[in-house]
């Protein structure tokens, strides 16, 4: 009697999770909740991996995050979710992965950069000086690059992640996808309005001639000028918490230069801890 009772309990169980997987919105065969999951953890190893390369070839603790507090960069996360997406029609054998993460990957980084320079007047990165590339925004060995990292991503890194996922209820999933999109929205929103005022400060305090700077003059400079904001807008987003959040920024100016700001605060470290001296 008790392992019927058993087997017609499983029998709802299963009957109830296929619902549910059916109710789940999905892209390319994936739920929307293990898409989100990835754009959060990528993100998060994105930001661990940047974190390493400064270590190594800086010598340097300094940040690599996207945004103002939550340990995320962005592109990876984004990257990955386009990259796992848009490579399940070239997810058949090591040549067409190469081949599709050399273009997914490079559009991506290209869009990326623009989005980057277009809204938030930001040089992200700059290969201008490398063989092979467009704008500057992409070139021919950060492509080669994309092609590598995505057979070792479909072939051996997301299986394992998928297997991590899997461990977690579907609730457990889904709340945790919410609760971190969330928190990563309000951190993007929180940085966008910080860096709108740190860059109407560049351009009263030191003249900054960013381009599109009469835009954020008109837009910004009234609403800096009220005491209250500017008192917590100079307490909480600082030059120096700007710097060492971002200390590889750089902006266009009005003639099309590039301007790195830690040439411009020159007096404020834009680095953490120093391990060593890289040699030269």
């Amino acid at each position: 009697m008790e392992q019927v009772l058993e087997k017609e309990q499983a029998q709802d169980e299963n009957m109830d999770k296929g619902k549910i997987e059916k109710k789940e919105f999905k892209i390319c065969g994936i739920s929307i909740w293990r898409i989100l999951a990835y754009f959060i953890i990528y993100s998060i190893v994105g930001w661990a991996i940047e974190t390493a390369f400064g270590m190594l070839t800086k010598g340097v603790i300094e940040s690599r995050k996207s945004f103002l507090y939550g340990p995320f960069c962005g592109i990876y996360g984004i990257g990955a979710v386009v990259m796992i997406l848009g490579l399940q029609r070239f997810n058949k054998n090591n040549y067409s992965l190469f081949f599709g993460g050399f273009l997914i990957g490079s559009i991506v980084e290209y869009v990326i950069s623009w989005i980057g320079e277009m809204i938030f007047h930001v040089v992200w990165w700059d290969y201008s000086d490398m063989a092979f590339n467009i704008n500057g925004r992409i070139c021919i060995i950060f492509s080669f690059f994309w092609g590598i990292l995505a057979i070792y991503l479909m072939s051996y890194f997301n299986p394992k992640m998928d297997k991590l996922i899997d461990k977690f209820s579907p609730r457990f999933l889904k709340i945790f996808s919410i609760l971190g999109v969330t928190i990563l929205l309000i951190d993007c929103l929180i940085t966008g309005f910080a860096l709108k005022m740190f860059y109407t400060r560049l351009i009263d305090n030191y003249n900054v001639q960013i381009s599109n700077a009469q835009e954020y003059a008109d837009e910004c400079r009234e609403l800096y000028e009220i005491p209250e904001v500017k008192n917590f807008v100079d307490k909480y987003w600082n030059d120096e918490k700007m710097l060492k959040t971002f200390p590889n920024l750089k902006l266009t100016d009005a003639d099309g230069n590039i301007i790195f700001i830690k040439d411009i605060l020159s007096d404020i470290q834009p680095y953490y801890v120093r391990l060593f001296t890289p040699r030269r």
